[in-house]
């Protein structure tokens, strides 16, 4: 068949175009395999980090994952990510008068600094995991291995209770599932019922005084099973005058996440409980709004909201966009 100078023109741009675009796909799919590869092996680098110490130090590898991972979710998201992300202060590590800011054992050590050598080069560098983990295992021995202690020398190096609290729940769930790589999550309600939902944080609220939403109302009929949406301990429970029957579940990215106005809990769940994604924690109710027992104000629905912890104090952010998404996860699977 004869094509004219025109079409050949044109089937030559198509062609073009699409082997632009299929090089444009093997690159991001590349690119992605790359990444999750990349992912995956920072977090096999920090078990064996973690089991290293404890060996040498006997100190549970846990606590040293919990505190690592709290402090990495007080950073910016735009920070490039350690391997470990502990820091300590500068004068504390270095010693008081070591203005140069030696790593060399010995000086540090006459100026009375805690940094300590944990691979064997002589070195103490706050920047080094390895010397970073071992000085604050010498830090927990010097107040002893009971749990009581290590939460002790936890609270020295931190000084507040709700960073103390928060470590001392992710070191009870990497524990509880021996792993540090929990990325599962899941849609608060069970997705083969119905329910509908909408982005109601920042509505006003007038009960109790004018106040805003802090959460995503999931309005659905009554029974209907609430879950775990992520990997955490029960932190409470009980009735509260605003959301009623509510449970209170601290995960292991320093977010608290808030179930409200629930009719009643699963008979196994209790504070201090190990929850994972899924987990059936109680059933979608209406109470609230009055004293203990007070039902039926409004309709049957779920109060959820997280609450974020950065170090220095707590706030209630958004749910919408993150209870979407794990929706849309899983439904595609």
């Amino acid at each position: 068949m004869y094509l004219f100078p025109k079409e050949v023109i044109y089937l030559t741009r198509i062609r073009s175009t699409v082997l632009i675009i299929l090089c444009f796909f093997l690159f991001f799919q590349t690119t992605a395999i790359a990444n999750a590869e990349t992912n995956d092996q920072i977090y096999t680098d920090r078990m064996a980090l973690f089991k290293k110490v404890e060996s040498l130090t006997q100190v549970p590898w846990y606590y040293f994952a919990a505190m690592d991972n709290y402090e990495r979710n007080t950073l910016p998201s735009s920070e490039e990510e350690k391997v470990i992300s502990i820091q300590f202060d500068e004068t504390e590590w270095f010693g008081l008068g070591n203005a140069a800011k030696s790593t060399e054992q010995e000086i540090i050590k006459k100026f009375g600094g805690i940094g300590k050598d944990g691979n064997g080069d002589n070195k103490a560098d706050p920047n080094d995991p390895e010397d970073i983990l071992y000085t604050m295992a010498q830090h927990i021995l010097s107040y002893g291995l009971h749990k009581d202690d290590i939460k002790i020398a936890i609270w020295e190096h931190y000084k507040r209770d709700l960073t103390v609290q928060t470590i001392m729940n992710t070191a009870k769930v990497f524990q509880n599932f021996g792993d540090i790589h929990l990325t599962d999550r899941a849609f608060p309600l069970d997705t083969n019922y119905n329910y509908s939902y909408r982005s109601t944080w920042g509505d006003r609220r007038g009960f109790g005084g004018l106040r805003i939403h802090e959460g995503t109302d999931i309005f659905a009929s009554y029974g209907v099973p609430v879950r775990s949406t992520t990997y955490g301990v029960v932190e409470m429970m009980g009735w509260n005058l605003y959301g009623g029957w509510r449970i209170g579940i601290r995960d292991i990215y320093n977010i608290y996440h808030y179930y409200g106005h629930m009719s009643g809990y699963e008979d196994d769940i209790k504070v201090g409980q190990v929850v994972k994604p899924g987990d059936v924690l109680g059933s979608v109710g209406s109470t609230g709004y009055g004293p203990p027992g007070t039902s039926g104000k409004f309709p049957p629905h779920l109060h959820y909201g997280m609450y974020k912890d950065n170090g220095y104090s707590e706030f209630s952010f958004d749910p919408h966009p993150y209870i979407s998404k794990w929706e849309r996860m899983e439904k595609s699977n």
